[in-house]
């Protein structure tokens, strides 16, 4: 007996349905979208989603946090440094692989963020290039009660949540700085890093702005967790 394309595609899923209801098949845990997320997860479309759903977990995001122990951190009860803008789910990022001019508050899935593109994009990138690590990170801040730009009648800017990191500047091991004012434009390692840099970023973070975007991001990267895969 002959049977239709329909009734074959029927018996697949049955089939497929009763290999993951028995354990034989199973589903990698980054392309789960309900598996907890690690900081040494392989970055797959699930990864922004994951930790988008993380801004209203605080449990769980601590704990995916906490899969990377070289990163020290405090976690902060909610709080509302300057009216108008409260603070959710946020830790004080001490440091991580790298150390940074001062210590900044973030919600954790920023955080977590930062750690997966410090771990997967920009430590291998700077190895890579350079044939070193990443020591410090040089920022302009997380947190700043305001609107984009400043303007009276725009909305609110991600830094008013602690959702975004202004970067400036890597040191590498053997002390060189690179600078995204000084070194942006060029056709040399510090140049290709930098641009590397953001494009590595866009996988972590929703959006990523830089001296290319507009003359207020000349001298920094913006790193944030709004929107899905705005690179500029």
């Amino acid at each position: 007996m002959k049977l239709s394309p329909a009734t074959m595609f029927c018996l697949l899923l049955i089939a497929i349905g009763v290999a993951f209801d028995k354990g034989i098949w199973q589903v990698p845990r980054e392309w789960n979208p309900l598996a907890p997320l690690a900081v040494d997860d392989p970055v797959t479309p699930m990864t922004s989603l994951k930790l988008k759903r993380l801004q209203g977990d605080r449990d769980e995001c601590l704990a995916a946090l906490d899969t990377a122990p070289e990163v020290s951190y405090t976690p902060l009860d909610d709080y509302t440094p300057a009216a108008g803008c409260p603070l959710e789910n946020v830790v004080r990022l001490s440091r991580t692989s790298v150390t940074f001019n001062a210590s900044f508050v973030a919600t954790c899935p920023m955080a977590l963020a930062w750690t997966m593109f410090e771990r997967h994009e920009l430590q291998p990138l700077a190895e890579r290039t350079f044939g070193q690590r990443v020591t410090s990170v040089q920022h302009y801040g997380s947190f700043a009660c305001r609107n984009i730009y400043h303007r009276k009648n725009a909305r609110r800017s991600e830094h008013a949540s602690a959702s975004a990191l202004d970067v400036a500047a890597f040191r590498l091991a053997n002390g060189e700085r690179i600078s995204l004012l000084e070194d942006w434009n060029g056709d040399d390692d510090a140049s290709r890093f930098l641009q590397e840099a953001q494009t590595g970023a866009c996988h972590y973070f929703g959006t990523v702005l830089g001296p290319d975007y507009n003359a207020a991001h000349a001298n920094h990267f913006h790193l944030g967790m709004r929107g899905m895969s705005f690179c500029r």
